[in-house]
């Protein structure tokens, strides 16, 4: 588990976009009503149900009771997710059934990378049904309007073997070499070009983003003199600017319908730190004051919604205004009508990933720009990470003080995106403590999240649950790839090459490496075959895993 079909976009750099919303159910519409937080159909009578947080002792209790357990998988920022809760799980016969044969489990996929990942090509919601020994019985991708969902709530209990959405996982022979073999990054390369959209521009077609991987890339053929990609990189970013919001600043998450006209309003602290650093990167390149003037605006935005009084970065802020309700109409309004209306929720987590990957981006902007005020920023929420997340030996938490423990953790992600922000800022101020922080955070990674079997680095330190088993993720290899084939190259460390080494035995090996999007694929290729690479750039954040 942990990529995306082939049946739809997954992003390299912007990991994992399960971008297929249900249409089906876009005409969707009902009367909501917020009460503490929690979104209920105003109509509906009888007990909520009582959701739990993941544990073991949830498959204990639901043995004892000889009860199903299902997990609804959200994102807070999800529109989808929040009619799933105010319609789906309001509706009074799927209430009758939960409460009598399932114990319900809800978990916020940004604060749970372990799960998040595991099941990341179902995207948000995704409704995962387990018997009590934790074996999956049915998976099940996006919004699932409430005759669909009892329908398949009495099915699983007249008959509970798994179905056929849980499929064995393919073992897989990795490779013997850190190089990837020629007939397989020729089919790479092959795989990339197909990926570009002629038409409408960008990467992925039928729904619209920036993957900041497939951009880099092209800039770097580019730089080597290929007009074509130096033309791709110019219409992609010209395009992003199109669902980039025009009142407050800051990017959409991506646009439905295969062009960039019908943006989901989202805004993720993610996504806000790719357009930023890409778009640092197109000005130092290529000297258009455009793409500096929209990197600036994207980081007034930050400043303005996501940041705390720390001055450490929040998480998201949500596409509803009122929770449930498609915001489109919000979204047309100047920023006075807005705010008679309300300001959509901002997710006020603080997690060391995101702060780590908004670091970078700041540091990318602060070495494009020259202006001292973005390094300030990106000092101060290092500051505050480091206060507030850091464990010993150059590790970070996702979201704990440094004296206690992630439900799973510490996650691969959290370190790497704190060690890439070292980095970045070390590259762009030439401070040796910010490369001494750097290498701390590689050591971290190489003691705590090396896979047994010698291919590859695995996304938490210890298991999901007791069922099981800890795996290793595509695109954080990517970006952990390229991060530690950068430190050995300033530093020349040998703990670092042998994890580039380690991680890109996982890398090439072609089942892994002809997944899509290209991008990231062939950005860790080049950086670990050119000695004057530029890489070591986050691998990237999550963009759409809305249904």
């Amino acid at each position: 588990m942990g990529e995306l079909s082939s049946n739809g976009w997954g992003v390299a750099t912007a990991r994992r976009i399960a971008a297929l919303i249900f249409a089906l159910f876009a005409g969707i519409s009902f009367a909501s009503a917020q009460e503490g937080g929690t979104v209920k159909s105003d109509a509906t009578p009888g007990t909520p149900i009582h959701w739990m947080e993941w544990s073991d002792e949830v498959f204990a209790q639901a043995r004892a009771e000889h009860k199903f357990v299902l997990m609804d998988l959200e994102a807070v920022w999800c529109h989808w997710c929040h009619v799933m809760y105010a319609v789906t799980y309001a509706d009074p016969d799927v209430r009758r059934e939960m409460a009598a044969k399932y114990i319900a489990v809800k978990v916020d996929q940004d604060s749970r990378p372990d799960i998040s990942n595991r099941y990341e090509d179902y995207g948000w919601p995704a409704t995962v049904v387990f018997d009590g020994d934790g074996k999956e019985i049915v998976k099940r991708q996006g919004y699932l309007p409430p005759k669909p969902m009892l329908s398949m709530l009495e099915a699983i209990v007249d008959d509970p073997t798994p179905g056929p959405s849980v499929v064995a996982e393919k073992p897989i022979v990795y490779a013997s070499t850190s190089r990837m073999a020629t007939a397989v990054l020729a089919r790479v390369r092959r795989a990339y070009e197909a990926q570009y959209d002629g038409k409408a521009g960008g990467w992925g077609f039928s729904h619209k983003f920036l993957d900041a991987d497939s951009v880099e890339y092209a800039m770097e053929l580019a730089r080597e003199g290929d007009a074509t990609a130096a033309k791709r990189v110019r219409e992609t970013l010209r395009m992003e600017e199109k669902i980039q919001d025009p009142v407050w600043g800051g990017a959409y998450q991506y646009s439905a319908g295969g062009d960039w006209d019908e943006p989901h309003f989202e805004k993720l602290i993610s996504i806000q730190a790719q357009v930023m650093r890409t778009y640092a990167l197109a000005y130092t390149q290529f000297h258009d004051a455009e793409y500096l003037h929209v990197a600036e605006r994207v980081n007034d935005y930050v400043q303005g919604f996501l940041t705390s009084d720390d001055g450490a970065f929040y998480v998201s802020q949500d596409a509803d205004q009122v929770e449930g309700e498609h915001g489109g109409e919000y979204f047309k309004l100047d920023d006075a009508g807005r705010r008679a209306k309300g300001i959509p929720r901002v997710d006020k987590h603080l997690y060391a990933r995101e702060n780590g990957w908004m670091i970078a981006a700041l540091a990318e902007l602060y070495a494009a720009s020259g202006d001292r005020k973005y390094l300030d920023e990106a000092e101060r929420a290092t500051e505050w990470v480091k206060a507030h997340r850091a464990l010993v030996d150059g590790g970070f938490n996702h979201d704990s003080p440094h004296d206690e423990h992630d439900a799973a953790g510490p996650y691969l992600d959290d370190t790497l995106a704190m060690g890439q922000a070292y980095l970045a800022l070390y590259r762009a101020t030439k401070e040796k403590r910010w490369l001494e922080d750097a290498t701390a955070a590689m050591t971290f990674i190489a003691a705590n999240f090396g896979a047994r079997n010698g291919v590859g680095y695995l996304t938490s330190k210890e298991p999901t649950d007791r069922y099981s088993q800890v795996f290793a993720e595509r695109d954080e290899n990517i970006g952990l790839a390229r991060f530690a084939n950068a430190l050995y190259r300033e530093t020349g460390d040998a703990k670092a090459r042998a994890v580039t080494e380690q991680t890109m035995r996982y890398l090439v090996t072609p089942a892994i490496a002809t997944r899509p999007l290209s991008g990231g694929e062939l950005l860790a290729v080049y950086e670990t075959t050119h000695a004057a690479a530029s890489g070591a750039m986050p691998h990237g954040p999550v963009v759409a895993r809305a249904k």
